[in-house]
This record gives C-alpha cells, sequence and structure tokens, in this order.
C-alpha cells in the first residue's frame, strides 16, 4: 500500500492507495501549526491507523508547502512554522522505521496529473497552479525535476517580463512577495493577482468568482479586464512554455475552474512563442483536491 500525505497549513489529509492507484481510506485532520513534536505526533498516529486498516506498512510520501534544503532534508515551509528548518524526512523515517519521501507539493499535484491514464503518454508534463499564490512543476518521463536546490519549478518567482509589462504599463506597482522580492508574476497572475489587479485597474475590490460572473453577463469592465489578463497570462506563460517545451500543460487551482481559459490562451499564446513552436495541450487538471494526496503516494509508486 502507498501512503500519500498532503501537509497544508491548516490540514493534513491521508489518502492510502493500492499499487493500481485506487484510494482504499482517507482521513483529514487538524494541521499543528506551531508546535513540530505535536505535528511529528500526528503523522505517525495516521501512519499507524492507516497500517492497521489496511493490515500492512504502508509506503510513506508526504508533500508539503515548501522544500528540502541542505544534506540533512531540513526544510523550509514559510506558512507553516512548526516544520521550519526541521528534518522532517529523517525524524518520520527513524520512528516509523520505514522510508519516507518528501516533495514540494506542487510537483506532487504535476506527479498526480502526470500519471493520469489520459496524460502518462506525454514525456514532458508542466502544471501550474493558479490559486492563492503561483506554483508549479515539471514532470519528466514521469518523475519530478527538483533541480540542485530543490526549487525547479517555482514559477510563481519568476518577474514580470517585458511584454508583460506591455500588456499592463511599465508603471504598474512591483507588489512586494512573501519570498522577499517584488514584481513576482504569482502576485499577478494567480487568483489573488486577478483580484488585485482589477481592483488596481478599475478602483473596486471584487472577487474572482463575481468578477467571472461579470464577465459572463457581458459587463464591459469585466470584458475589457479579462482580455488584458489572458494577454497577461499568455505573456508570462509564453516564457516558460519556450524554456521547458512541455507536450502537456495542467492548470489547477481555483482559477483554472475559469473555463473560458482554455478557450481564449490557445489563441494569446502563439505570438509568444517562437515561430516554429507547437502548442502544447492544455488542460484542466484531473484530480483538483484529491491531487495532493495522489501525488505524494506517487513518490514512492513511480519506482514500480
Amino acid at each position: 500500500m502507498y501512503y500519500g500525505f498532503d501537509m497544508g497549513g491548516t490540514k493534513i489529509e491521508l489518502g492510502v492507495f493500492d499499487a493500481e492507484l485506487n484510494k482504499v481510506w482517507q482521513k483529514r485532520v487538524p494541521t499543528p501549526r506551531h508546535s513540530y513534536d505535536e505535528l511529528l505526533a500526528t503523522l505517525i498516529e495516521l501512519a499507524h491507523e492507516a497500517d492497521a486498516q489496511v493490515g500492512t506498512q504502508g509506503k510513506i510520501g508526504i508533500g508539503v508547502p515548501g522544500m528540502q534544503t541542505g544534506e540533512d532534508g531540513a526544510l523550509f515551509t514559510a506558512n507553516l512554522p512548526a516544520t521550519m528548518g526541521k528534518p522532517l524526512r529523517v525524524d518520520l523515517s527513524q520512528r516509523l522505521q520505514r522510508e519516507v519521501r518528501i516533495n514540494n507539493d506542487a510537483n506532487c499535484f504535476v506527479l498526480s496529473e502526470a500519471w493520469d491514464a489520459e496524460f502518462r503518454s506525454y514525456p514532458v508534463v508542466m502544471g501550474i497552479i493558479l490559486g492563492t499564490g503561483l506554483g508549479g512543476g515539471l514532470v519528466v518521463d514521469g518523475r519530478p525535476v527538483e533541480g540542485r536546490n530543490g526549487i525547479a519549478g517555482e514559477f510563481g518567482h519568476l518577474r514580470l517580463p517585458s511584454d508583460a509589462l506591455d500588456v499592463i504599463g511599465a508603471d504598474i506597482p512591483r507588489v512586494e512577495c512573501g519570498c522577499g522580492q517584488s514584481g513576482c508574476i504569482e502576485n499577478y497572475i494567480s487568483g489573488r493577482g486577478f483580484e488585485w489587479l482589477y481592483e488596481h485597474l478599475y478602483g473596486e475590490a471584487l472577487p474572482a468568482v463575481t468578477i467571472i460572473r461579470h464577465y459572463r453577463g457581458g459587463e464591459s469592465k469585466a470584458l475589457e479586464f479579462v482580455d488584458r489578463f489572458m494577454d497577461l497570462l499568455a505573456a508570462c506563460l509564453g516564457n516558460l512554455l519556450t524554456l521547458f517545451d512541455p507536450h502537456l500543460l495542467v492548470l489547477g487551482g481555483g482559477l483554472s475552474n475559469f473555463d473560458e481559459i482554455y478557450q481564449i490562451l490557445p489563441t494569446r499564446l502563439p505570438s509568444r512563442l517562437l515561430p516554429i513552436a507547437r502548442l502544447p495541450r492544455i488542460e484542466k487538471a484531473r484530480h483538483g483536491d484529491a491531487g495532493g494526496v495522489r501525488g505524494a503516494a506517487l513518490l514512492h509508486l513511480m519506482d514500480n
């Protein structure tokens, strides 16, 4: 059996999968955000409960909102204080007497999609999460690309490209980012960025769902805004598609449910690519909220 833990800032979800990726059991509990000992105890208790449910010791993978650093695998998890700087993989492996694998939660999302039955034939899969921030990852031949520092796929922390400034204006405020820089693209093309940009342009704070409803109703400001936003999204994604040349681009996160993206974006991207470039297939994520636990389980299952 394969255990996938999706460890977020508010909840920990465990999914137990068989060798065919069928989910056989799941449980969700609150995340102990500030006590490392409590968090360890929670993960250990969940693993033992799963062992009792399935009658064996499962293999454990964990998706975390951050990345491993250094030789001991200490975590950098800015939004989860309990694990910041802690060697979670080492500590859990010792206490549970089995190998624990850890990867970035966005990598787990892309891994889950790349192993979808419909998508398995694509050698290079790029995933983008248009949520509160902008997460991302790259899977090549069924395995996540992590890089030397574990930050490969942190697309949200690229700065606004010059052609994006042509779309939204060179005088656009360079929004400060949680990474310590300013002008990172996640502050403009994420779900949160979608709302911020609308407020900046029109002086009215509206949630994304309201802006989209106005767009579908033909309201002039919303039509104008979405047209500009799609150009901005294409300008930012164009550089990524040129760099990685994926066969498949999968979009997740709340803004990925704006279905018009999948009709409009392919018409805007060609002008942002090399003349010989063919567009990748662009799809909404197939596994939604379940992608995190599924991808974490695949950290072991992908070896089979």
